[in-house]
């Protein structure tokens, strides 16, 4: 079931009343095409999900009000953990809910919740927050202005606007990285690098792209994470499942026609984790005075199961070049904050 809540802006009391204005419903059962051969559904295809979900309920609020229309387009997902597999046959429920708004960019928090529709069993398997910017219909480059929200706590809107300037500033921090490649090496040794980085070429046709001709955010989101886990199996030679994103950052649109290159290295392995960097970066072939550049980017983390979905040892990753030990450490350095991080919540919560 597909259950979209939104903050109610400032224009629309009068709809309060009104559920039907404020909810979306829908069900999606995992099948076959979902999965993976051990029948864990992909990481991509929650992540899809949760995008959509997020979508809907951002471009139906920047539409509430009279004025320019407007398509919601993904700027940013937040740190997504994957708290619990969902399997093939059960059915996914994601609710979304509209929790903060600056001038330019809409907040949305998801939840996603599997069920076994034999045992009537739920479980959450995701928590996602994703960051969306109005883009006119008449001009995709033109951002528009947000329609407020009312909160009930003056509380809620000061936390919201500190979780707008965090993530403000950390995309800007994203964009040194814009003119790494992933190069391909020839005869690579095993647990390195070069052996398990993979690439993934694909044309943007129109059944990827919103109605206004650009890619939606959970498509590319899809992509990355396809890629992510084949550098896992690669690395592992296991069955894999994607554990957690750190954020993913949309620097730029990807518009239809181009061809995008996704790209993914392995940068860090813990005792039980591998930690992985996705690259996106749009050719617009069709348009010789647009330069191939740097669209989406994140860190994916994967772990490895034995067939019976018990969690086993990594093989430990040899880095070889300079730029491979330092990027070792950034990995390291990030497990480490986010391993205390969750401590601390344990002991919070004990």
């Amino acid at each position: 079931m597909l259950l979209l809540r939104r903050a109610v802006p400032l224009s629309a009391f009068w709809r309060l009343n009104d559920q039907a204005q404020l909810r979306e419903n829908a069900r999606l059962i995992m099948r076959p095409d979902d999965a993976n051969v051990a029948g864990n559904v992909h990481g991509g295809t929650v992540l899809k999900m949760i995008e959509e979900a997020g979508a809907i309920i951002s471009t139906r609020h920047c539409n509430s009000q009279n004025g320019e229309r407007c398509v919601a387009a993904l700027a940013r997902v937040e740190r997504t953990d994957f708290l619990s597999p969902m399997c093939i046959g059960e059915v996914a429920h994601v609710s979304a809910e509209i929790t903060y708004t600056s001038k330019h960019s809409v907040e949305v928090q998801v939840n996603v919740m599997s069920e076994n529709i034999l045992t009537g069993t739920k479980k959450l398997t995701n928590k996602a927050t994703l960051w969306y910017v109005p883009l006119s219909l008449k001009n995709v480059d033109k951002v528009l202005e947000v329609p407020p929200v009312v909160y009930s706590r003056q509380e809620q809107e000061e936390e919201g606007r500190k979780r707008y300037e965090a993530q403000k500033l950390e995309r800007m921090e994203t964009k040194w990285r814009n003119g790494d490649i992933v190069q391909p090496v020839l005869n690579p040794e095993p647990n390195t690098v070069s052996y398990s980085q993979s690439s993934l070429i694909h044309l943007v046709g129109p059944s990827d792209c919103t109605l206004h001709g650009f890619v939606h955010g959970g498509v590319t989101m899809k992509l990355m994470d396809e890629v992510a886990g084949i550098v896992a199996a690669r690395h592992c030679k296991t069955n894999i499942v994607t554990a957690s994103v750190d954020a993913i950052n949309f620097h730029d649109k990807i518009r239809k026609g181009c061809v995008i290159t996704i790209s993914g290295r392995m940068t860090f392995t813990s005792n039980k984790s591998m930690e992985i960097e996705v690259l996106v970066d749009a050719d617009p072939v069709v348009n010789n005075f647009v330069k191939r550049y740097r669209a989406a980017s994140a860190f994916f983390t994967f772990v490895s199961l034995s067939p019976e979905g018990k969690s086993l040892p990594v093989p430990q990753l040899v880095p070889e070049t300079e730029d491979e030990k330092k990027r070792f450490e950034e990995g390291k350095g990030r497990y480490l904050q986010m391993k205390a991080k969750r401590q601390g919540q344990a002991e919070t919560q004990a």
